[in-house]
């Protein structure tokens, strides 16, 4: 009877860590999705209302941008003064994200993938190249980008 019972108990536990991270790994497919979703999101902002649009709007308020030749561009005060001061009417800038990995504490986590310009006066393809941003969830729960960069060329 003894030996049943250890076998019960150990059976039973071995199920309970079996499902705890078979859960974990659900959880962390669930936030892997999201993240990914919530970048396809600024990508089709960036395509409906600009991309200056987009990034102010996806920056968490102490981001960082880093461009090509400039120094690192902090908090939304300093990125929002950069992009106002570059028009974003005569292109299209949209990305997609190729890889998505979220912390097991479901709290940041990064995407990278790539990104295409298109020159809406001749709808042609003007550039394209990388990015890779790190995301952290806010006071709310959404996901906002803490650190973005991008390089041309592919």
């Amino acid at each position: 009877m003894k030996i049943i019972h250890s076998i019960s108990v150990s059976t039973v536990l071995f199920l309970l860590i079996f499902c705890a991270s078979g859960c974990n790994n659900l959880k962390q497919r669930d936030d892997s999705k999201a993240l990914a979703d919530t970048d396809r999101y600024y990508s089709k902002l960036s395509a409906e209302r600009g991309m200056n649009f987009a990034f102010l709007a996806m920056f968490d308020s102490a981001g960082v941008l880093l461009r090509p030749n400039h120094p690192p561009v902090e908090g939304n005060e300093a990125i929002s003064k950069l992009l106002k001061s570059q028009s974003d009417s005569t292109f299209t800038l949209t990305w997609e994200p190729v890889y998505t990995k979220v912390a097991a504490s479901g709290e940041i986590g990064y995407t990278y993938g790539t990104y295409k310009v298109v020159d809406k006066a001749t709808d042609s393809l003007s550039e394209e190249g990388t990015y890779s941003t790190i995301w952290q969830k806010d006071a709310a729960g959404k996901w906002k980008a803490v650190l973005d960069t991008g390089n041309p060329g592919l």
